[in-house]
This record gives C-alpha cells, structure tokens and sequence, in this order.
C-alpha cells in the first residue's frame, strides 16, 4: 500500500525534437496524503482521541478545495484509500504546457531520388552529401487531459503544435557542378502532435517517484506520413508544506522539488519533397535546375546524439484546484518546459 503520497503534478510535453521529429513530454499529477499517518495503537481509550488529533493535524495540511470532497467513481479503491486516512488529489485534471528545446542530431545519410537531367534520371548515387553539425530547436505548445484510475496508475492524452528548425553545416560533391562545402543548410518544419501515456507513482511520507510512459505521434509539413517516439522518464522528489496565514486569509499550501531523467527512442528514418524544403539559395537553383517537374525527393537517416538527459523541476500548488510548475532539461539536451494544472 502507498503511503504518503505528495501531490507533484506536472506536464509533458511539450514536443522533443530529433530534426523533424518531435517527443510531448508529459507529467502526470502525483497523489498527495496527509503527512501524518494514524496511529496504529489500540490500547485504551486513547485511541479515538489520538485519532481525532491525527485527523485535525492532517486537515490542517490540506489546501481548500472548491469542489469539496471527491463523490465519483474514480480513482478506483479511492475510497478505501481515503478511509485509511489518506488524501488524494482531484481524479481529473486540464493541463497546458509550454517547452523550448535545443538538441545536437547525428545525420547518417540523406539521399536525393527522382531527379532530372535533360530529361534522363540521375542516378541516386551520384550526389555525395556529407552532413556535419547539426542543432536543431522547437517550440511546442500542449493541451493534456488525464485522470487516476487508481491511487498509483495516471492516464493521459495529449495534443499540441510544434514549430520549429534545424541547422546543418552541409557539403554537396557531384560531377559537373563539383562540390560545394560548408553549406548552411536551414529545415523549418511545423506540425500538429498527439499520444498517450501512463505514469505509475509512489509515495513515502514527503519523498515521491514516478515513472512515466509516453508515446506520440506527429504530422509535419514537410515529411510524407508520421514519426513516432517513445519516452520514458524517472523522477524521484521531495514534497513541502507552505504554511498559511490566517490574518491575510492565505491558506496552506505544497510546493515540490524533483529530479530525473528522460529517455527517447524516436522514427530516424523520414522523407519527402524536395519542393516542401526551405533550402539556401546557393543550393536551390542546382536542385531547381535537376527538379524541374517537381518529383524530387529526400530521404534521411538520423539519430540522437544521446538518447538520455538530466531534469530538474519544481512544482507550487496555488490552491488544491491550480498548480504551476517549471523543468529544465541538460546534458546535450537543453530544455525548459512551463505548464499549469486545473483539477477537479
């Protein structure tokens, strides 16, 4: 049985991108209980009374809750949870973050096919496309919907847009035009993101992990069909009472302090029309001149530099209902996510 649960609730996602390939990081909300648990003493007369006292000392950690006490079927056991004397969070719960991300991108290859020279195909292989740096950046904007079905089990789905590009030093060398080095080579790309996810979470008195599951799906501008990623992230943390005043009617409220990790496993093979690419104008008159019927096509294989990095967030709780929190992401991966949380 879970003990102790704090009350942590954060968001993903925030897209995460490999090139074109976005990653929506979500958070799920973690279950508060009170900090004191009741007393296990049954001699005497005294228990009801240190009962009665635990019950008093818990009430007075609890923020105000504009919709009173949970009625509804969910979280499934929630109300024997809640018998035993501990607290949970509203089981549903309307979220939006916000995320910058910057990362480094490991190009394997990109390949050009469907080219036209007077006429006759050019061979696939006679362009040598050598990719060096490459950083890429997004912007993600999520809306995320999610609910406990059980005291330790939160579901979600979430949907959102991503904008955003990536810079590659590029060398082209083919016969006749010869090579042209050191190429900066912009991909602006924009699309819409959705998925689903779990998190499982654990509390002992103020200490809390979670462990989050996440898969997207995203559709760009500029590549035929969908990438996929999958993400998973461990987080462990620690869950503080910020006192009220009762002169200036402030009531008690929680703030959370975590650290983790996050791990991606995202689609590194992509395409699409030479004709959707925003290229530099030294190299789009040469792709112009072989693709003039506009059949040209790209296709590019790519992976993370790292697949892990670190994270460090904070979570304030306004009131029981609303909550604010904030998370940085570094180590090759360079991120700051911002979101808000209404529950009821």
């Amino acid at each position: 049985m879970m003990k102790n649960y704090p009350h942590a609730t954060a968001r993903l996602l925030f897209g995460i991108f490999f090139c074109t390939a976005p990653v929506t990081v979500a958070l799920a909300g973690v279950p508060n209980a009170i900090r004191t648990p009741l007393s296990l003493d049954y001699n005497g007369d005294n228990v009801d009374l240190k009962k009665e006292k635990e019950a008093k000392e818990a009430e007075a950690t609890k923020s105000p809750d504009l919709f009173g006490p949970t009625t509804g079927p969910l979280p499934f056991f929630g109300e024997e949870i809640r018998k035993r004397g501990y607290d949970l969070p509203d089981p549903y719960g309307i979220g939006y973050n916000h995320m910058n991300m910057r990362q480094n991108i490991k190009v394997n290859s990109i390949d050009f096919s469907g080219l036209k020279l007077f006429g006759f195909p050019i061979p696939q292989s006679i362009f040598k496309i050598d990719v060096g740096h490459t950083r890429e950046r997004s912007l993600t904007d999520t809306a995320k919907l999610d609910t406990w079905l059980f005291p330790f089990l939160n579901v979600y789905a979430v949907v959102g847009h991503t904008k955003g590009s990536s810079n590659s030093t590029v060398s082209v060398n083919a016969p006749i035009i010869g090579k042209m080095s050191d190429i900066d080579f912009i991909l602006k790309f924009k699309g819409t993101t959705y998925g689903a996810g779990t998190t499982l979470a654990y509390g002992y008195h103020n200490w809390f992990g979670t462990m989050d599951f996440n898969y997207t799906r995203t559709n760009f501008d500029i590549l035929d069909g969908s990438t996929t990623a999958y993400t998973f992230t461990p987080r462990i943390g620690y869950r503080f009472t910020v006192p009220g005043s009762t002169k200036y009617s402030i009531p008690v409220s929680h703030a959370s302090l975590w650290v983790g990790s996050m791990y991606q496993d995202v689609s590194q093979n992509f395409g699409g029309n030479l004709s959707n690419l925003h290229m530099p104008a030294n190299l789009i008159n040469l792709v112009n001149f072989v693709n003039k019927d506009k059949e040209g096509r790209f296709r590019v294989k790519q992976h993370l530099q790292s697949p892990w990095n670190i994270l460090v967030g904070g979570q304030y709780e306004l009131t029981r209902n609303f909550n604010v929190m904030t998370e940085v992401g570094f180590e090759k991966r360079n991120s700051i996510m911002v979101g808000g949380e209404f529950r009821f």
